[in-house]
């Protein structure tokens, strides 16, 4: 399964893009200053977006799942383990 995603992350498609002049200016001045070329810099950023987007719904999903009243229980209790060695936090 892992082979099969890095193949379809190798294989690219066309889309043409329309930018509004003003961002497409941005988005120049910025591949520049990145020394990235304008395609490799909206795919980085769509990227980021997807990554973005996809991480809240993890989290969304996760939240959905989460039991609460147990959460509760587990953090008040009053026994358990001292911290070992390393895991001390320094307040």
């Amino acid at each position: 399964m892992r082979r099969g995603k890095e193949d379809s992350m190798k294989e690219t498609r066309t889309y043409p893009l329309r930018l509004p002049r003003s961002l497409k200016d941005a988005v120049e001045r910025l591949s520049r200053e990145d020394r990235t070329s304008i395609n490799q810099f909206v795919a980085t950023a769509v990227a980021e977006k997807v990554s973005a987007l996809e991480t809240a719904r993890f989290f969304t999903d996760r939240k959905a799942r989460a039991d609460f009243k147990a959460f509760d229980r587990i953090m008040k209790r009053r026994k358990g383990q001292a911290p070992r060695v390393g895991d001390e936090i320094d307040g």
